[in-house]
Formats: C-alpha cells, structure tokens, sequence
C-alpha cells in the first residue's frame, strides 16, 4: 500500500470563480494557522492569475490522504 498526501487550498478570485493549489507531502504537524497565513501570502503577493483574474479571497484548505494498493496482475 502507498499512502500519498496532498494539501489542496482553495481559493475564489475576482472573476467569481474557485481555484485551487495543491501542495504534494505537506509537513505531518503543519497547523491550521500555517496554512491560513501561506494562504494570505500568496494571495497578497499575486503571483498566480488563473484565467487572467486575480485570487481574491481564501475558501478552504485541507490535507487530502489517499491509499493505494496495486496489484501485480502479471502470472
């Protein structure tokens, strides 16, 4: 089994719309106040304009686990 995590954080920008940005391996003990101010951040700093329009306010942030099992189908 391989377990993966993902931190995805939503964001809504000023064409109304949601976007969001996943960070793969996020730190075990990451706090809710870490990821509200890189959030901030990186909405104050404007470097990312999906579709052209600016993130314009945060909506969610959670870490995202998923476990995979592959199978050998080789005989």
């Amino acid at each position: 089994m391989e377990l993966n995590r993902k931190l995805v954080m939503t964001f809504k920008t000023t064409d109304d719309k949601k976007v969001s940005l996943t960070v793969d391996n996020p730190r075990e003990d990451l706090t809710e106040e870490e990821v509200k101010t890189a959030m901030e951040l990186i909405k104050e700093k404007n470097i990312f304009a999906p579709g052209g329009a600016d993130l314009a306010s945060l909506v969610s942030a959670k870490v995202v686990e998923t476990d995979t099992t592959n199978y050998d189908l080789v005989f």
